[in-house]
């Protein structure tokens, strides 16, 4: 095959990439950029489950108190969440029935003063604009395959960054022609080959990323041993009514393992791990211990499975700790996506006016 033929084989299949998927990479892109600073944007649009007065903590019971009055009847506290940045003490609380829809649960939030106990906002954990943007960024609104559509566009776009490489380096002459701007007479189209230069890289990192994020099955560590719920078992998991152990008990016998460092959050046992999770701030990372609901004995908790090459996927791909320029960076790798998409749209959409009036005058002349 001829070094034109396979040009012209790359170009096609980056185009019907492009084509094919520019309605669902421009949401998918812009959603990624906005949660860049997701904290930020939740702050701006949901400014009322972030009125507190204050930063002073109660003891826990009190927030149980306060978030139980506020719940509808049959539903169980799952998890407290105590307060980072000067945000709210946060109670999550799933219904008492099994959930009727893939994906994960849907949980009720409080969100609480941290200094008086207040009740500041109680919400879906599916409502507001956020969450929103989280859904359609992972699963694109679709529970049970839009994880696994996403993870499949990943793909499409690293070949589309590979392919678009090949296609912006120029036949004639040096490499370095390709920086220029004025390579074509349309704006649209200098515009598409320099953005998606610059662009390239970053994208495909993100592409890889949100793969991997995407099919965990494929590139993480499995379960070990028979029998152990995977992640989203234990999401839809009901906690216990009743647990055997108060929470000031649960909290007080993992104090003893892990010292008087802040709490940070309490996991209520439930149908499938009869075990409260206490997490309290450590040095580095936070530090996790499982108290037995039956016998109270309290453990430091393992290592999670998904730490490791997984965690720092995630965090590359979100940006969560990797400082302004990274989060700069992957704010522009999901604007330009959608640039692309738009430009190259309206160069397809050019071209095929172009073929018609090629055809038409063809046809005239014979």
């Amino acid at each position: 095959m001829s070094k034109l033929a396979v040009r012209r084989a790359w170009f096609q299949v980056h185009k019907w990439i492009g084509l094919v998927l520019a309605i669902l990479i421009i949401p998918l892109s812009l959603s990624g950029a906005a949660l860049v600073w997701h904290d930020a944007l939740d702050r701006i649009v949901d400014p009322a489950r972030y009125a507190v007065s204050g930063k002073m903590v109660f003891n826990p019971d009190a927030y149980l108190v306060a978030a139980q009055a506020a719940l509808k009847h049959g539903e169980r506290i799952a998890s407290l969440t105590m307060p980072e940045d000067g945000g709210p003490v946060v109670v999550a609380a799933s219904a008492g029935t099994a959930p009727v829809r893939p994906g994960p649960p849907q949980r009720t939030m409080v969100y609480l003063d941290p200094p008086t106990a207040r009740v500041l906002e109680v919400s879906p954990s599916n409502s507001g604009l956020v969450r929103f943007l989280h859904g359609l960024h992972g699963s694109l609104q679709l529970p049970g395959v839009g994880r696994t559509i996403v993870g499949w566009i990943g793909v499409a776009m690293m070949v589309s960054c590979f392919t678009g490489l090949w296609l912006w380096w120029p036949t004639i002459g040096r490499w370095t022609r390709g920086l220029r701007f004025r390579r074509h007479r349309n704006t649209d189209t200098n515009l598409h080959h320099l953005f998606g230069f610059w662009v390239a890289l970053p994208l495909f990192v993100l592409s890889l990323t949100g793969a991997w994020i995407a099919f965990p099955q494929v590139f993480g560590p499995r379960p070990a041993g028979r029998g152990v719920p995977d992640r989203m078992a234990l999401a839809r998991a009901k906690p216990l009514a009743k647990p055997a152990q108060p929470l000031d008990v649960a909290i007080g016998k993992a104090r003893g393992v892990a010292g008087d460092a802040p709490l940070r959050s309490v996991a209520w046992p439930t149908d499938l791990s009869a075990d409260w999770t206490v997490t309290f701030e450590g040095k580095g990372a936070p530090v996790s211990v499982k108290v037995a609901d039956d016998t109270g004995g309290a453990t430091a908790a393992p290592a999670r499975v998904q730490g490791g090459v997984a965690r720092w996927m995630r965090r590359i791909h979100d940006g969560t700790d990797m400082g302004p320029l990274w989060q700069t960076i992957i704010f522009l790798g999901g604007i330009l996506p959608a640039v692309l998409a738009v430009t190259g749209v309206i160069m397809w959409w050019r071209a095929r006016a172009w073929k018609a009036q090629l055809a038409a005058r063809r046809a005239g002349v014979a």
